[in-house]
């Protein structure tokens, strides 16, 4: 039989059920209330206010209830711990269960023992059925958290056998995807390569288009220029043309003037010639008039 470690609150529990023991065989005569199972233990016991009509006293007619009500709810509270949270998740494993699930013992004698020590048979029952349903329920605990040695060997294959296939797995997942990895590396670089030269093949058509574009620019820049000088030119050419004509027309027309303005001085002093003689004519006619006058007169 193979007898698992018992864990912390276990320990706490069976270390309660103990101390409820030994105190009832010390002559204390008290009800036993352990649990929260209904039908199986008086209704008294699941209130902490509830307490029997008859309270129990020692030899020297001290009052033990107060100490007696300490303890019951000490032992009550280690043992009403939550077992689901005591349990890890069962349904993850695939353990077999053990066969050594119950942990036998007399109780007819552990009956008499009570009886002996002061309780009537239905108490004695009770607490033995209370310590065996404890402990069936802490070994179903314990067993449902801990394997055998030869359990554990078999996980332990199990296991071992699973990190070695995951590990064999592992490799040839490496191996090919670091052969796809090469292979992808290398068609990178060649698609990069291609890249590279399609790059520099259009940067150099791009330079030649624009080297080309720039001379013929330049041409043309050229070409415009000299016809715009050569209209500047014969512009200029024109322009002198029409000067050395305006030029020579100005000369001719002072020539002209110069003629009409010497011809005309020549006419007026003719005309002042001719005036002179006509006035001389006129004063000596009017002299002549007035001498007649004169003389007839007189």
């Amino acid at each position: 039989m193979n007898i698992p470690l018992i864990d912390k609150s276990s320990a706490l529990l069976m270390t309660g059920v103990c101390v409820c023991v030994c105190v009832c065989a010390e002559g204390m005569q008290a009800y036993m209330c352990i649990g929260k199972t209904p039908g199986v233990f008086p209704q008294w016991c699941y209130s902490r206010d509830k307490l029997p009509a008859s309270r129990p006293f020692n030899e020297s007619g001290t009052d033990t209830g107060s100490l007696w009500t300490g303890v019951r709810w000490s032992l009550v509270r280690e043992l009403s711990t939550s077992i689901k949270e005591m349990q890890y998740d069962l349904t993850r494993s695939d353990l077999a269960k053990s066969g050594h699930r119950r942990l036998l013992f007399d109780t007819h004698a552990m009956i008499q023992l009570l009886e002996e020590s002061g309780f009537t048979i239905q108490q004695a029952e009770v607490i033995v059925k209370v310590l065996l349903n404890t402990t069936n329920s802490n070994m179903d605990i314990m067993y449902s958290d801990m394997v055998t040695k030869t359990q554990q060997e078999i996980m332990l294959q199990k296991v071992m056998s699973c990190i070695a296939a995951v590990k064999k797995d592992m490799i040839i997942l490496e191996k090919s995807e670091f052969s796809a990895l090469l292979a992808e590396n290398e068609r990178i670089k060649v698609q990069l390569s291609q890249v590279n030269i399609q790059l520099s093949d259009t940067m150099n058509k791009a330079c030649l288009d624009n080297k080309l574009d720039v001379n013929l620019e330049k041409s043309q820049v050229k070409e415009m220029k000299a016809e715009h000088e050569k209209m500047i030119l014969e512009a200029r050419n024109h322009m002198m043309k029409m000067l050395a004509e305006q030029d020579r027309h100005v000369t001719q027309n002072n020539v002209k003037i110069d003629t009409e303005v010497a011809g005309l001085k020549t006419m007026l002093e003719s005309h002042k010639l001719d005036s002179i003689k006509y006035l001389a004519g006129s004063v000596f006619t009017c002299l002549t008039v007035v001498l007649g006058f004169f003389r007839i007169w007189m």
